[in-house]
């Protein structure tokens, strides 16, 4: 239980993973978890959830002497690729400059800090299955910044703990950000979306990454963990199953390999990573597969042309089982299952 460690200061609450931590550590510990949003995503609006910049050095400070947090989970980061390549003093500044800034805050009020990194540290040209000992050799800028962030860490607050993760799969508050969104929004448009054969990526129900960062918070475990899910799946994979779980029109997906993607963003390989030094530490494995289902599992590149009779596919579906594994709806999520239109 985190109530030895709050208040709870949760950082880029508008991305994918602070976004659900919020709202399900919010509902536990009511009044004592905190969020904060960049001021441009003024369409996030939630008790709880404020409008502040993390890189900003005098009003991080003002935020902790205001709320004196004794915890935080430091979610902040820009994960678009195009856009940091595009802009590399804008991917400093908010991977690079906010982690420093949220690392001394939390080092002057001797908070505990969770920082949630990237498995897009590594390029993905060796075998996959990373360990946290593997040389980190990233080919973008954002995975590049990724790194930077956790060497200021470590020097700066080395009983912080670090976690590498992948892809959270959950909704997004704008329905557009995150893997699933993002390609549901293409299909719900009549839009193709092109997505990788061969860049590998290690998925985690957002409820399940959620538990392991508020059991990091609760303890005293430092250093750097990989954080991702038991099986490897491609983005390409990934888009198949959001295809034929919502009964979105099959031609709409495109494959290619990650070479004919174009020099910008470069795209990562294989970077599937082994969480077995998290698992030692938690003592049993938190993640359960995504997709949950053995039906969910692609069996080839046209395997989401397959519609057997018996089957329920739906935008709802999508909510129920790519967002909550095999859970009954909760009431949060029934916001995020929209009908098609």
């Amino acid at each position: 239980m985190l109530s030895h460690r709050l208040p709870l200061l949760i950082t880029g609450a508008a991305g994918v993973a602070g976004f659900n931590a919020f709202h399900a550590l919010q509902r536990k510990y009511s009044g004592q978890v905190i969020g904060i949003r960049p001021r441009q995503t003024w369409k996030l609006v939630a008790p709880g959830i404020l409008a502040q910049d993390a890189k900003d050095a005098d009003e991080m400070r003002s935020l902790f002497d205001r709320f004196g947090f004794r915890s935080v989970l430091n979610c902040v980061g820009n994960c678009a690729l195009k856009s940091c390549e595009l802009d590399p003093a804008m991917a400093h500044t908010v991977n690079v400059q906010s982690a420093q800034v949220i690392a001394e805050a939390s080092r002057r009020h001797g908070a505990r800090l969770v920082h949630l990194s990237s498995d897009l540290v590594f390029s993905g040209t060796r075998a996959g299955n990373h360990v946290e000992s593997d040389p980190t050799d990233p080919v973008t800028v954002y995975g590049k910044t990724m790194v930077q962030a956790e060497e200021i860490l470590q020097a700066k607050t080395p009983d912080a703990a670090i976690l590498r993760i992948s892809l959270p799969m959950g909704p997004s508050f704008n329905r557009h950000a995150g893997a699933i969104d993002w390609i549901q929004s293409r299909f719900r448009a009549h839009r193709p979306a092109t997505l990788y054969f061969d860049e590998v990526r290690s998925c985690t129900y957002c409820s399940d990454l959620t538990d392991v960062c508020e059991k990091f918070l609760s303890g005293n475990a430092s250093g750097i963990f990989h954080c991702g899910g038991p099986e490897p799946i491609t983005l390409y994979q990934i888009a198949q199953v959001v295809n034929r779980v919502g009964d979105y029109r099959p031609e709409l997906l495109k494959g290619c390999p990650r070479i004919e993607a174009g020099p910008i963003p470069p795209r990562a390989g294989d970077v599937s990573m082994s969480s077995a030094r998290l698992i030692a530490e938690l003592g049993a494995q938190p993640f359960e597969r995504w997709p949950a289902g053995d039906d969910l599992v692609p069996g080839g590149r046209d395997w989401h042309f397959d519609r057997p009779a018996d089957e329920t596919r739906s935008v709802v579906e999508i909510g129920r089982r790519l967002y909550q594994k095999q859970k009954a709806l909760t009431r949060f999520n029934e916001g995020f299952c929209e009908s098609e239109k």
